[in-house]
């Protein structure tokens, strides 16, 4: 235990009477406040609490709102050295104390002397970075004894100076009249952090419903008490230190408040801002999950496809076997992000999960894929997984060396399909260079310089041969 006194900081306010807060992808929020000031004339110190713990400081403006010419601030600081335990005995270093402990035999003592070392320092290195280590206690009696590492309840007779309870703004400021001033705060802080997650629910047949949510975490060490929430999305760039129709409701937020207002977007820069269109409390050190957008009937559709080479980066033909055996197709839903669709509100990245019921009704996972930030009219492609019952095994049959940079080879691809319903497969094969299918027994559509895509229709317990034959120089 820690006894001691604190006097308060000269011309402290009161907290926030508005607030608003924008939080970016990036793990940053622009904060704006409005505090009421009672100022003097002439000058004067002005503090601040409960800001941001995380705040940055170079990011804090001030401007008066009920009368902009009323002051002119001539210093800021921002003052972060807590009070805890640890930092009040660092600070007591060299001064009197007590030391209250109970010896072995039950018999409680107080031993009062100079702090010689604290049980912990922070220490620096030569590449300017700061660590903490534990040394132990040293306390140095008035009769002489050295006591190392004791243990107890250790009394200081006063706070050292300059430690406050509260992160705090201060101003050195000029004000031309006393009164009431209204100020807007406005600072960047870290510690907030906003991600878009959604739930795509499929009937198994070809229609879908779509849940978006916004998990917000603060961990800013700062509570904004009913502000007004806004969101943005985009890829802000930041400057790093050295080291009407349709179904879809987006202002509906089920589940939350019985139906009030959920969030309104709009176009910014080349950006989009999401505004939460009721007051939202963000305490300190807790996620909340906000409901953000919401459609149904949403027509997708089921892709399976075999890639072999995606994975292997620019190919140079040669004897050995890449791409080959065994094949698990990739499965894929895709369905567009339009009005028509059901959907048609940009739709911020985040992760998908993808769910489809069962016979009974019950919901059962299929898998989960994250999506960049995806305009409207733009389709969304979600790899779930691997096709259990749909296999493939590719096979060069030949190769021939026709010159030192010309080859030709000889690829056989089956597929095979193990279901009770029949299926699509949607074959790429990847060629580098310059390449020319000389021979075929399927036609192909060359979906760009380096892909050939097969399509191959299967009926239920059915395989089929892709053979072809292709000449590549490079």
């Amino acid at each position: 235990m820690i006894v001691g006194c604190f006097c308060a900081l000269a011309l402290a306010q009161g907290p926030a009477s508005s607030s608003e807060v924008t939080v970016y992808n990036q793990g940053f929020a622009l904060v704006k406040e409005v505090r009421s000031f009672e100022l003097k004339e002439g000058r004067q110190t002005v503090a601040v609490e409960d800001v941001a713990s995380l705040i940055e400081t170079n990011s804090v403006g001030i401007k008066s709102l009920t009368d902009p010419d009323s002051f002119e601030v001539l210093e800021q600081n921002y003052q972060y050295d807590l009070i805890n335990t640890q930092a009040i005995l660092n600070k007591a270093v060299g001064q009197r104390i007590k030391l209250l402990r109970v010896l072995p035999n039950g018999v409680k003592e107080t031993v009062e002397g100079t702090l010689m070392s604290a049980p912990t320092a922070v220490v620096g290195n030569e590449q300017g970075a700061s660590y903490t280590v534990y040394n132990g206690m040293v306390l140095k009696t008035l009769d002489g004894r050295i006591l190392l590492n004791p243990s107890g309840e250790v009394e200081v007779s006063k706070i050292p100076d300059g430690m406050i309870s509260k992160p705090t703004l201060l101003w050195d400021l000029v004000a031309k009249k006393a009164g009431p001033n209204n100020v807007e705060l406005s600072y960047l802080t870290k510690g907030l952090k906003w991600d878009a997650s959604y739930v795509l629910t499929l009937d198994g047949q070809d229609k879908s419903d779509l849940k978006g949510w916004v998990t917000m975490a603060n961990n800013s060490g700062a509570t904004f008490k009913d502000a007004k929430l806004k969101l943005l999305a985009g890829d802000v760039r930041r400057v790093s230190p050295a080291l009407e129709e349709a179904t879809f409701q987006p202002m509906r937020a089920t589940g939350l408040g019985g139906g009030r207002p959920g969030f309104e977007q709009e176009q910014l820069f080349e950006y989009h801002l999401y505004t939460l269109e009721r007051p939202a409390t963000l305490k300190d050190k807790e996620i909340k999950q906000l409901s953000l957008l919401e459609g149904s009937g949403i027509k997708y559709t089921k892709k399976l496809i075999v890639d072999s080479m995606r994975d292997f980066g620019v190919y140079y033909p040669s004897e050995g076997t890449i791409g080959t055996g065994n094949l698990k197709p990739q499965v894929r839903v895709e369905f567009v992000n339009s009005k028509e669709n059901g959907l048609g509100m940009p739709m911020p990245k985040g992760t998908v999960k993808v769910y489809q019921r069962d016979k009974s009704g019950s919901v059962q996972m299929l898998g989960e894929d994250q999506i960049d930030h995806t305009p409207r009219n733009e389709k969304v492609s979600l790899v779930v997984g691997r096709s259990f019952d749909v296999v493939a095994e590719r096979k060069r049959l030949n190769f021939d060396r026709l010159g030192t940079n010309f080859v030709r080879e000889t690829f056989e691809i089956v597929v095979k399909n193990r279901k009770e319903t029949p299926e699509k497969v949607h074959v790429y094969e990847r060629r580098y260079g310059d390449w020319n299918i000389t021979k075929k027994n399927m036609d192909y559509t060359k979906l760009d310089a380096n892909t050939a895509a097969f399509v191959v229709d299967l009926k239920p317990n059915e395989e089929k041969t892709i053979l072809y034959t292709v000449e590549t120089k490079w």
